[in-house]
């Protein structure tokens, strides 16, 4: 517990070297502040997984400590495993911007919560005061609205946290990241300046999200048939434009998919999107219009397996089809980790006779991210006396790092930190103290935690190799084999020539049962493993395959 008033203790929980399940701890004077509690969509390599939350147990016993839980704004990787991981924070109050607080809101109600009463709106440049912590957030321009950036007063000094942001000088809604408080932040004097790296790859600035309107608009009208257009749910900005391009060519407008339709019903009833009731029409119209005089707004730019737009393209939709004077546009960037899914869809369109538009072809899309250039003006304006990169993977983590340098911050007073590196911050520099356990919480249907990495690694090897069930039946008494060995074979070996490997498996299994004289002292658990392994052997030596053998022994 951190009682130093000189210092002030950073702990990322998730977010930092990787991107997504965004979630940080700030403690000074034993008391902590969180910043976010996100969720990542699983890797290619978590198979079977819906959901990655981050791991808190390390703030298990400190839950009394925690003063409140702060929401930069309303993505999934920022508010997602609020949730799952609520009660056991301790149900610390929650502070976000109206539009935040309503898509958590709705959220909740999905998990049958109401945590009205813990819910406190901020507003910017309007300090809150928790525990040591004085909270002013401050406008940010990102690609959800109503999204902050915080300036954390702490005993120490002043922390700025930049949320998720970009410089746009021309966003939709007129809400541009707020400079002016930012220059005067850097004239108080900041201790530390934790920045979003997401985009610190790509030169330049990240462009206004008043280019893809127009865009919308040169595709829609050139269309002779219906237009599709896929992006995130909670772009709201992305989906006010779509709506407006619709309106513009002359179609009706349909939105399509659950979370769309949650967050447009949140966003129309907070006056962050604009549509006309007369230009929404109900799926059930759709044969009631020409193709050419309707727009679907709908999920799946990520190539998402369940989604509206995967279906669609591998026509095993109920209610929509892709003809050839269709036109489909992605109207976000390809996540990493998502590309092949992606271009799978992509490919399924043109093989329908789609026409498809995407960021790398089309223009149909804007960074909701800091390009570097504007990384770069961040760090002038706010002049850090510490910095640490956050939200990115490692790469991205480093070349911000170095970014900063450049900049003028000393090498000493710049810090990459990934998840579950505590680090105290002072005048004096960063220094890193003894890492805690920290890792990620996979969510698979209902269960919550209860896969982990043997259980993925079981998984991989059903999926690579395919699964050799061994059953056997012993008398207790006795040790005498009463039935089998009997192999069964999933997904390992071509099913015409099955039965062949399984009988060559079958005798080696005798063997070794020969060899090994059974009894009814028999350890049974030894005799397990003896039968995977002498499976294991054989088909890794016979076919160079290495099927999950599973042993089964029924005493009778």
């Amino acid at each position: 517990m951190l009682h130093n008033p000189d210092h002030v203790q950073i702990l990322p929980l998730g977010g930092l070297g990787e991107i997504g399940m965004n979630m940080m701890a700030i403690e000074a004077e034993g008391k902590i502040l969180l910043i976010d509690c996100g969720l990542m969509f699983p890797e290619a390599h978590m198979l079977g997984i819906d959901l990655v939350l981050p791991d808190i147990t390390s703030l298990a016993e400190r839950t009394a400590d925690i003063c409140a839980l702060v929401l930069t704004h309303g993505h999934e990787d920022h508010i997602g495993a609020l949730p799952y991981l609520y009660q056991q924070l301790g149900s610390p109050p929650i502070f976000a911007s109206r539009f935040t607080l309503g898509l958590l809101k709705k959220k909740l109600e999905e998990f049958d919560l109401n945590l009205n009463k813990q819910f406190h709106q901020l507003e910017v440049r309007t300090p809150v005061t928790v525990g040591p912590f004085s909270v002013e957030p401050f406008r940010v321009a990102h690609s959800v609205p109503d999204g902050f950036g915080l300036a954390i007063r702490t005993p120490a000094g002043l922390i700025i946290h930049s949320g998720d942001f970009k410089l746009d000088t021309t966003p939709l809604d007129g809400e541009c990241t707020d400079l002016a408080r930012l220059g005067q932040f850097g004239d108080e004097g900041v201790l530390l300046l934790m920045s979003d790296s997401t985009n610190v790859e790509s030169c330049g600035y990240s462009g206004s999200e008043r280019q893809v309107g127009p865009r919308f608009v040169e595709l829609m009208k050139q269309s002779q048939g219906m237009v599709f257009v896929a992006t995130f749910s909670s772009n709201i900005h992305r989906i006010q434009q779509a709506v407006d391009a619709a309106r513009a060519s002359g179609r009706k407008i349909i939105l399509h998919g659950r979370s769309i339709l949650n967050n447009a019903a949140v966003a129309r009833h907070l006056d962050q999107l604009r549509i006309p009731e007369h230009e929404l029409i109900d799926i059930k119209q759709l044969d009631h219009y020409p193709r050419h005089k309707i727009a679907v707004i709908t999920t799946g730019s990520q190539g998402e397996p369940r989604s509206a737009l995967t279906r669609i393209a591998a026509d095993e939709h109920p209610d929509f089809s892709i003809t050839s004077d269709d036109c489909v546009i992605l109207s976000s960037r390809f996540i990493p980790g998502n590309e092949k899914a992606i271009t799978s869809v992509i490919n399924q369109l043109y093989r329908r006779g789609a026409t498809v538009h995407y960021q790398r072809t089309s223009g149909v899309h804007v960074s909701g991210h800091a390009c570097r250039e504007e990384l770069m003006q961040l760090l002038s304006l706010v002049r850090p006396k510490n910095f640490i990169p956050i939200h990115g993977e490692y790469r991205h983590l480093a070349q911000h790092a170095q970014l900063a340098q450049e900049q003028g911050v000393e090498s000493n007073h710049t810090a990459i930190v990934e998840n579950g590196q505590p680090v105290l911050i002072s005048r004096h520099g960063i220094k890193r103290l003894e890492p805690i356990a920290s890792g990620r919480v996979l969510v698979d249907g209902k269960g919550v935690g209860d896969v982990g990495e043997i259980e993925l690694r079981d998984r991989h090897r059903l999926a690579r190799h395919g699964t050799v069930l061994a059953v056997l039946a012993i008398s207790r008494s006795t040790g005498a084999i009463l039935h089998g060995p009997e192999l069964l074979s999933r997904g390992c070996i071509p099913e015409f020539d099955q039965q062949n490997w399984l009988h060559d498996a079958t005798v080696k299994v005798e063997q070794m049962l020969d060899e090994n004289h059974l009894s009814a002292a028999t350890d049974w658990d030894d005799l397990r493993i003896e039968i995977r392994q002498t499976i294991s052997r054989f088909f890794k030596r016979s076919l160079q395959r290495r099927p999950l053998v599973l042993p089964i022994i029924i005493q009778l």
